[in-house]
């Protein structure tokens, strides 16, 4: 059968590459806006079991946050590769690329499911927690690690079909489970509706099932195809090892970045102790705070990410160059817009959480230094997204790696020797911001500038899909 093969299509003006832009960046921001809220709404639920359950899922979750960022290797360099081959016309080419991810994905994670469960005692028990705290942990990670291959499934499909210029379906299938997490996870808490009243582990539950019917969702829909590209039908089945090399010399930087942010910012919990409980609980309503600030840099980071590689892949590196600065300017004024509201509704912010008033006072002032830094967070969110739409996901991983662990460092020498309270932990940020965004900005304009357009060979091989000649 003969390659589905495109001419890559006309280059578009200034305003329909903001618009598209737009278009993708939009659902992002209110798919991980759902995803923030589904967390508030499952720490309540939980909450109202008391503190013990509190703490135990609390410490599962960490666990969680850190396979999820290892296994984001898959999703990322598939949304890459699916980006490029879709801007250069080759939708055979794209839609096997999404088949293949899906396969990695099974064979890659279910082993690590099944090591997983065997270790989960042990990975609790680095925590350092009292028993009852302990057995909470390991009875929620225990089932919540059996849905790890099928949330990995979920971000890579909704990372190939933002390669694929559709964000708005991932968007909509979040929506529809985070609404079944939320209801499951209700019943199998409290024994509504005459289930079984699971405690913790019921939020556990309601998790996995709202994971498999996204993941079933999403597979339909990239099973069918969208914009001419589909995983489904005839075709190669078998797992290459040359695809996955691909995938992972692209993904494994950008999940290494993420593990290193994690680990970073669970670094600055014992620097933040230290101040006392006050300033440890304001330094949490912070992060709450700092996490919706970020939202608009994934939403239009990631729109970079695809734009940019159906870019490279149509050979367009001008195109790509002005997808970029858009998406810069977009991420400049809304992070910046935020970081304003910030500045002046920073006790008010504060209080929604907690209405202590010392923990106020702390959180306010914390919060402010993390308005100051925000144009600054802007520039690398719009910029590494970008870079890695290029392929280059080692040049984030060790501009952003390396920043975030200089913070570290710094906060805790402000803290020791200049400024012992929660706004010294954040001055460290605001510091260090700057200089990240300027590396970012040069290393852009280098590999923007140097970039050698030349025609890409195909990843996937078969009889309706041969190698693209060099």
């Amino acid at each position: 059968m003969q390659t589905e093969t495109l001419s890559a299509p006309a280059a578009l003006s200034p305003a329909q590459l903001e618009k598209r832009v737009l278009r993708l960046a939009w659902p992002v921001i209110g798919e991980n806006l759902l995803q923030t809220m589904l967390g508030v709404v499952d720490t309540i639920l939980v909450a109202s079991l008391g503190a013990v359950a509190l703490a135990g899922v609390g410490a599962a979750l960490q666990v969680i946050y850190v396979i999820t960022a290892a296994l984001s290797a898959l999703s990322v360099g598939v949304a890459v590769l699916v980006a490029q081959a879709f801007g250069g016309g080759r939708l055979a080419e794209a839609g096997q690329l999404a088949r293949q991810g899906l396969l990695w994905s099974a064979l890659i994670g279910l082993p690590l499911t099944a090591i997983g469960l065997q270790l989960t005692p042990a990975l609790i028990g680095l925590f350092g927690l009292a028993p009852d705290v302990a057995q909470v942990g390991i009875d929620y990670l225990s089932v919540t690690i059996g849905s790890i291959t099928t949330l990995t499934i979920m971000y890579l499909i909704g990372g190939a079909l933002r390669g694929l210029g559709d964000s708005r379906t991932p968007m909509l299938v979040t929506a529809f489970a985070n609404l079944i997490n939320v209801v499951a996870s209700a019943i199998l808490i409290y024994g509504w509706l005459g289930a079984p009243a699971l405690g913790a582990v019921g939020s556990a539950w309601g998790s996995v099932i709202a994971r498999l019917v996204g993941a079933a969702a999403l597979i339909g829909v990239i099973w069918r195809g969208r914009n001419g590209a589909r995983a489904g039908g005839r075709g190669n089945w078998w797992p290459q090892a040359r695809v996955l090399r691909h995938v992972l010399r692209i993904g494994m930087p950008a999940a290494l970045e993420e593990v290193l942010i994690i680990g970073a910012i669970a670094s600055l919990t014992p620097v933040v102790a230290t101040l006392g409980t006050v300033a440890l609980a304001a330094h949490r309503v912070a992060i709450n705070v700092l996490s919706l600030s970020f939202l608009p840099g994934i939403g239009f980071g990631l729109a970079a990410t695809a734009l940019v590689g159906q870019a490279i892949g149509a050979q367009r590196p001008a195109e790509a160059g002005a997808v970029a600065m858009i998406a810069l300017r977009w991420t400049v004024i809304w992070m910046g817009g935020l970081g304003l509201l910030f500045l002046i509704f920073a006790e008010g912010l504060v209080s929604i959480f907690n209405r202590d008033p010392q923990l106020v006072a702390a959180g306010a002032a914390a919060v402010r230094v993390v308005a100051l830094t925000q144009p600054a967070w802007a520039i690398t969110f719009a910029l590494g997204g970008a870079l890695r739409g290029l392929g280059d996901t080692l040049s984030p991983l060790v501009i952003s790696g390396s920043a975030i662990w200089i913070c570290v460092g710094l906060a805790l020498v402000i803290v020791t020797w200049w400024a012992p309270a929660l706004w010294g932990v954040w001055l460290a940020f605001l510091i260090v911001g700057p200089f990240e965004a300027a590396v970012f900005w040069r290393v852009w304009r280098q590999r923007i500038a140097a970039r050698n357009v030349a025609p890409q060979r195909a990843l996937v091989s078969g009889h309706d899909n041969p190698p693209l000649p060099e």
